[in-house]
């Protein structure tokens, strides 16, 4: 798990201040990262594009300019000129190697680093901008982004559009702005330079966060002399759309559940054996699922007479988003998770009452509005699906970047929804359920064989059968 920030500015006054690391200090070690990233690539004698903004993040590329210089093919673009004292100061040290930079950006490069603006970007770019990006973009070349890819705002939004980088080598630390849903296809994979000190002293205190692969910690069974009723018994509201509860129970008996009981007044054709049906909720049962595939007509009457009463764990997900009664649910239980897609959020807004937002705006802002849910909600676990999965709870935010195209495929959310219900009904805590399924529903993405268009619901309930640390 790595922290995460809005932005690194505060995070290099203290290096300024309390670690007596001048700007020019700080400058030279995030040059030297790109410089030994570009040397590991084992491009000897390659050419390199650099184009440099006029500020810090262009001095950063002026200074990488200076480093690869002689063992490189360089070239320096410097659309803009230099006009900070940083930019200024790295362009009188190239200049002293007969290093010329040129105004226009050449067409063709085996390298091409972007250092434009990168976390400078406070307005959308302007009309040469624009042209600058799209020659940059259309070059058949590996692609870097100094810091942030230009044309990405500190949302992580394309303003208007955005750099597209092969990777982001960003200084210091990691910013929010990286981890959008909208900046996913722009900054390929994430490197973090270190700034002359150890990121242990550079980052200081923040309430969000990025889940790596190896936070996963699948169930397990030590108790040798163990039985199905010592890991649970979860129950799933199987309503209109009874495939998408089929596959939430599967999908949850897979991943270490003891028991599991679809709860429905009609029968079910084609459910697997080892799964139960019920027309009322079973008296063992330690957590609830529902809303997957439940229509808005569902009647909740079993909710209302037992599952609040009893305050059984929760998994909500889908049509329960759109209903007035998610509002006691979310009100009355004490542990609850709740997993809607950005237009089910948007529903979820407006049925609670906190607003009524287009899904372009959540989009736009999903690290905000999850934070306004939370903030009404605080004891409840939102997971906000989308490219990169938001979980936050009490107002601390997690970022799983883990997962790929795979999933996006019908019956995908049900999945997950099983994942979560399943540690749920075994005990562990709401937030320790969102964080472990969600890191686990990537990785059956990750681990999936075939074609990336080709996997389904099914196919990823079998990966759960691999699953390891």
């Amino acid at each position: 798990m790595q922290k995460v920030f809005d932005d690194c500015s505060e995070l290099d006054r203290r290096c300024y201040d309390k670690f007596a690391l001048s700007e020019d200090i700080l400058m030279e070690h995030a040059a030297n990262a790109m410089a030994q990233y570009i040397r590991n690539l084992d491009r000897a004698g390659s050419s390199v594009c650099i184009v440099a903004g006029p500020g810090n993040n262009g001095g950063d590329g002026i200074a990488l300019a200076r480093l690869l210089h002689g063992d490189f093919e360089v070239s320096l673009a410097l659309p803009y000129g230099a006009e900070s004292v940083m930019a200024k100061q790295q362009l009188k040290r190239v200049l002293t190697l007969g290093l010329d930079p040129v105004r226009t950006v050449p067409q063709k490069a085996d390298i091409v680093v972007d250092a434009l603006f990168g976390a400078g970007l406070t307005r959308p770019l302007g009309e040469s901008g624009i042209d600058i990006v799209d020659t940059l973009n259309r070059m058949d070349s590996y692609k870097i982004a100094c810091d942030i890819p230009t044309g990405i705002d500190p949302d992580g939004n394309p303003s208007p559009i955005a750099f597209y980088a092969d990777v982001t080598i960003t200084m210091g630390a990691l910013k929010k702005s990286l981890l959008s849903d909208l900046a996913k296809p722009y900054v390929g994979k994430i490197e973090v330079a270190d700034l002359g000190v150890s990121h242990i002293f550079y980052e200081g205190y923040t309430e969000t966060f990025m889940l790596e692969k190896n936070d996963f910690n699948p169930p397990s069974r030590t108790n040798v002399a163990s039985h199905k009723g010592h890991y649970g018994h979860l129950a799933v509201a199987a309503g209109k759309k009874r495939g998408a509860a089929v596959l939430c129970g599967w999908a949850a008996l897979r991943f270490g559940v003891g028991l599991v009981t679809l709860v429905g007044k009609k029968g079910i054709s084609q459910m697997p054996n080892s799964l139960m049906l019920s027309g009322e909720l079973p008296e063992a049962a330690t957590a609830v699922a529902l809303g997957m595939g439940m229509g808005r007509t569902y009647d909740p009457i079993f909710m209302e007479n037992d599952l609040i009463e009893r305050d059984l764990a929760v998994l909500m997900d889908a049509d329960i988003c759109y209903v007035p009664w998610v509002k006691t649910l979310l009100e009355k239980c004490t542990k609850t998770v709740i997993t809607p897609h950005p237009k089910e959020f948007a529903a979820l807004l407006s049925t609670l009452g906190i607003d009524d937002v287009e899904v372009s705006q959540i989009q736009k802002d999903r690290f905000g509005w999850a934070r306004r849910f939370s903030e009404r909600y605080p004891n409840t676990v939102l997971l906000l699906k989308g490219a990169n999965p938001l979980i936050v709870y009490k107002g601390t935010l997690y970022i799983n970047p883990l997962g790929t195209p795979v999933l996006a495929q019908a019956g995908s959310g049900d999945v997950l929804s099983g994942l979560i219900a399943s540690l749920l009904a075994q005990g562990h805590t709401p937030l320790n359920a969102a964080i472990q399924g969600s890191i686990a529903h990537a990785l059956l993405a990750r681990n999936y064989k075939g074609a990336d268009f080709s996997a389904m619901a099914e196919d990823l309930i079998e990966g759960i059968r691999w699953l390891t640390r």
